[in-house]
């Protein structure tokens, strides 16, 4: 199918292309650079630099390269960020995928793949989480995300439009061959915090919470590959033919790993020690955060490639030990 991937010179979006690619899918790019990287768009994929709010210029992309399908990946993610400036994402997460979809009924797309999040479920009622647990968002971010869920089920019912939602845990890891990778600013991300720290381009890594009520008293998360998570988002397609499909999935390998483990295992993979300076908790840190991914598993016969946070950091250390500086600007 063509597809285009908004924000798919991002993270997630610019592995995303290379799994579609591999696919023997076509590929489209719409991104506006503020935080993507044109160098990691894969070579041969065309690329608009546009903004999602300009609807109609967005409605003549989806036009001209005959787009079948939209997946989105186009929105902030920092929760802190996110409290302090929530107009900043409710523009961005919301505002702007709403010209997005208008645009998309202008140019009679029907197809949608959308980028959740697990903080919609905000402090989970129990673990691991499911698809049908509570959804209470504890920041805006969330909250965001959330807002989008529920317009694309309004959507759906109103229009027929078909749509998948992935809900994801923490996406980390780089492409298998270390072309591109993780590459944010400011980072906050954790593996690639303790993989500056390891190799001093910074002085320690700081670590938040040391007395949760968990084995070793940090924090548990759900680490999954960036292209696993990829490759979740192609085998949803065939599930999209029917039209008003509204489908809900989490994304982990309901393997919880704490921080002190992510720690070890980057200081395994690199061979070098981290200085850790431990902090107080911060405020909306969840003790543990894990998913039950059965239905993604069951419904799209999704695997995961990289199911341990070795093999996890191994793919990040390749990307980042050749690309200490990120990507070329």
């Amino acid at each position: 199918m063509n597809v285009l991937v908004v924000g798919g010179a991002g993270y997630i979006g610019s592995h995303c292309v290379r799994q579609l690619l591999a696919a023997g899918h076509r590929p489209v790019v719409l991104d506006n650079l503020v935080y993507g990287h044109r160098a990691a768009v894969a070579p041969g994929v065309a690329l608009h630099e546009l903004n999602l709010g300009d609807e109609p210029a967005v409605a003549r992309v989806l036009q001209a390269e005959k787009i079948e399908l939209v997946m989105h990946f186009a929105a902030f993610c920092y929760v802190g960020e996110s409290v302090k400036e929530p107009l900043k994402y409710y523009l961005n997460n919301v505002a702007a995928t709403l010209h997005l979809l208008a645009a998309m009924r202008t140019a009679g797309v029907g197809k949608f793949v959308f980028s959740s999040t697990c903080a919609t479920f905000g402090v989970p009622v129990a673990l691991p989480l499911t698809e049908d647990m509570p959804q209470a968002p504890i920041n805006p971010y969330g909250q965001t995300k959330l807002d989008v869920e529920r317009v694309l089920l309004a959507l759906a019912a109103a229009h027929g439009m078909s749509f998948a939602a992935f809900r994801y845990f923490n996406a980390a890891g780089a492409s298998e061959d270390g072309v591109i990778g993780e590459d944010h600013s400011p980072e906050t991300h954790l593996i690639p915090l303790a993989i500056d720290a390891a190799t001093g381009r910074r002085p320690n890594l700081e670590l938040y919470g040391t007395d949760y009520p968990t084995p070793d008293g940090t924090c548990l998360r759900d680490y999954v590959h960036v292209d696993d998570l990829s490759r979740a988002h192609i085998a949803v397609f065939p599930r999209l033919a029917s039209p008003g499909a509204a489908l809900f999935y989490n994304l982990g390998t309901g393997r919880p790993t704490s921080n002190r483990e992510v720690i070890r295992a980057v200081e395994l993979v690199t061979g070098r020690k981290i200085t850790v300076l431990e902090r107080a908790r911060r405020a909306g840190d969840p003790p543990a955060l894990y998913a039950d991914s059965t239905k993604a598993q069951r419904e799209l016969g999704w695997k995961v490639k990289f199911p341990t946070i070795d093999s996890i950091v191994a793919t990040a250390w390749k990307w980042h030990s050749s690309h200490p500086d990120g990507y070329p600007e």
